[in-house]
């Protein structure tokens, strides 16, 4: 049995087939399908639905969402796309998002890519997209989604698609709160990096120097000295505000590095309280401490 229908608040053993015009956003729709979670296949011939899907089934389970991208690229095998999904050859809950764009756009956005059109035959790029627009017709009209990129930038794209197929915890901003040790190198992979530094370093205080910042003793001390609740109270909101831009531009994922001398004391017990914080204001945050036992 296939995952029920939900009201759209999951897609959960959906196939969602991309298709549209060349040029109008396949490659980005299907990229941010894959970061929602989606098994991707793309260029896939039409007569080949029920293989991939079955395949998928069998590794991954009737749950696994699946994107395929389909398009004129396909040649003839192109024409039976309308079929299999007339005959619900799948078994599985089908969504056609189809993407377009005006003329001018598309001639803009090819002839920046310097790729001939798939039906351009030696002839005008713009030969090539009307004979598109005529196969895509049939399809256009049948599909479920239609997005108009014309005035879309790529971040903009995402979010469309995000909006009609992430699921809620897809749209919320993943953060990953890591202690790390400055003396160990600065995490490659930091979005934002804060400085523990200024604070006392329990190190000198000889019943916590054994301890890390995950101990409650040591947790304690940091976090009462003078300074971080003041650090931890205008940091948290600066956070929030990246964030907002961050989704806006379709990134969904952030690491906050979190550093002192060592990465065993203050940064820990910070990272810890930050992302506790975060996890109030419902953000998807969780604490991780890269160079903890290193010492």
């Amino acid at each position: 049995m296939y995952p029920p229908e939900d009201g759209g608040t999951s897609h959960r053993g959906e196939l969602v087939v991309v298709t549209g015009m060349t040029g109008a956003g396949r490659s980005t729709a299907a990229k941010e399908l894959e970061d929602l979670g989606f098994y991707v296949v793309d260029n896939l011939p039409p007569t080949l639905l029920r293989d991939v899907v079955r395949l998928v089934d069998e590794t991954r389970g009737f749950e696994q969402p699946i994107a395929v991208v389909v398009d004129v690229r396909s040649g003839s095998f192109f024409e039976t796309l309308q079929a299999n999904l007339a005959q619900g050859a799948t078994g599985r809950r089908t969504t056609l998002l189809f993407l377009e764009a005006t003329d001018d756009v598309l001639v803009r956005r090819q002839e920046a890519a310097r790729r001939p059109h798939p039906l351009q035959a030696g002839g005008r790029l713009l030969d090539g997209l009307q004979r598109e627009r005529q196969v895509l017709a049939d399809l256009r009209s049948d599909a479920d989604v239609v997005i108009d990129t014309s005035n879309l930038n790529v971040h903009q794209l995402t979010a469309r698609v995000a909006e009609a197929f992430g699921a809620p915890d897809n749209l919320r901003l993943k953060i990953t709160c890591t202690s790390f040790g400055f003396k160990y190198g600065i995490p490659v992979d930091a979005d934002l990096v804060a400085d523990m530094r200024f604070l006392p370093n329990p190190h000198w205080i000889p019943e916590l120097r054994p301890m890390t910042g995950r101990d409650e003793a040591v947790a304690a001390y940091v976090t009462e000295r003078p300074g971080a609740q003041d650090f931890l109270n205008q940091y948290v909101p600066v956070i929030q505000t990246v964030a907002e831009g961050y989704l806006r531009e379709g990134k969904r994922f952030a690491t906050i590095a979190i550093g002192c001398t060592g990465g065993k004391h203050r940064s820990v017990a910070m990272t810890e309280e930050m992302a506790r914080r975060l996890r109030e204001l419902g953000f998807d945050a969780t604490a991780t401490h890269r160079d903890l036992g290193r010492e």
